[in-house]
């Protein structure tokens, strides 16, 4: 199989494909060519399956938890500001302001 194929996504509906360059050791990658070889897939779909396991066991770490508990705080203040912010310039009336041309929100 080529490293430039797709594996079967783990998840419901396909999601797309970005390229992501990692630059690792000579003997890590060496390393994961075999266990890539023995498995008899791609290192690409190696590396892939061994990020989706990362990622998931880093949504159980009460750690990451309490980082992102703290971070989505933070951005609901900051909205929250932000909010106070055009309230005061526009007023509360309802009325959106105007979106200039181009304006990305």
């Amino acid at each position: 199989m080529s490293e430039n194929t797709p594996a079967a996504s783990t998840s419901a509906a396909p999601s797309p494909v970005r390229t992501l360059a990692v630059r690792i050791a000579d003997e890590l990658r060496a390393q994961l060519d075999v266990i890539a070889q023995l498995n008899d897939r791609s290192v690409t779909e190696e590396i892939r399956i061994a990020l989706e396991s990362w990622v998931q066991t880093s949504k159980s770490d009460p750690k990451v938890l309490a980082r992102a508990e703290t971070v989505r705080a933070e951005i609901e203040r900051e909205a929250k500001t932000k909010q106070s912010a055009i309230e005061a310039i526009f007023g509360s009336s309802g009325a959106k302001p105007p979106r200039s041309r181009g304006a990305s929100a």
